[in-house]
């Protein structure tokens, strides 16, 4: 028999791609939403362009759609980050950089999000920077401190006055430091190619080249 405790005994997080990034999950939902919108017209007029097309506009299309697809579920689907407790994964249009805590030298946001490590310096496309959301952010903490007579009404809202990229790097940042000394977070960073977008879209647009020349 279980106890009746069991039931409330914390569960693994799902829908991560590995049980060492499983605390924190980073995406665009604005990104995944127009990948989606971009790829439902990509498929209606692709499809009407092969079913009805003459010639040669089936393959061009074909050849475009090859092209095309990958590009846009590399830039609108794929990035993501993950952050646990012994390394940050960051999956990038064409990369996946695994950055044990102890290699991150910083995480910052200006123009856009980036984190510092073992020299080098990657981007973190799922975290991307609104300057309309910074100065929403700014006129709301502008707003409750100008109505705060107590001194309590700032330290209420600080998460709500922040844009939601500079609270994301700020959450990387604690995470970066509270872990770095960990034995599991040592290391150097590693980078793999994401060659299943890359090659059906240089293969793509070879195809592309090709029909065009031949035209």
């Amino acid at each position: 028999m279980t106890s009746p405790d069991d039931s409330s005994a914390p569960r693994p997080p799902e829908n991560t791609p590995d049980k060492g990034y499983a605390e924190r999950c980073y995406r665009s939902a604005a990104g995944i939403g127009g990948g989606v919108l971009l790829l439902l017209i990509g498929a209606w007029l692709g499809g009407d362009a092969i079913v009805r097309g003459a010639g040669r506009t089936p393959w061009l299309t074909l050849a475009a759609l090859l092209c095309g697809v990958p590009l846009v579920i590399a830039f609108t689907l794929r990035p993501a980050v993950w952050a646990g407790e012994d390394a940050l994964r960051v999956r990038n249009p064409f990369r996946t950089i695994t950055l044990p805590w102890a290699s991150v030298a910083g995480v910052r946001a200006g123009y856009s999000s980036e984190v510092l490590a073992g020299g080098a310096k990657y981007q973190l496309w799922a975290i991307p920077v609104s300057l309309r959301q910074r100065k929403s952010a700014a006129r709301r903490q502008a707003r409750a401190a100008s109505e705060d007579v107590t001194g309590t009404v700032s330290v209420g809202v600080s998460g709500f006055t922040r844009a939601p990229a500079d609270q994301a790097i700020d959450d990387l940042r604690e995470l970066a430091e509270r872990n770095a000394s960990r034995p599991g977070a040592q290391g150097e960073p590693e980078v793999r190619w994401a060659f299943e977008l890359i090659v059906p879209s240089v293969v793509g647009l070879v195809l592309l080249v090709v029909l065009f020349a031949v035209a």
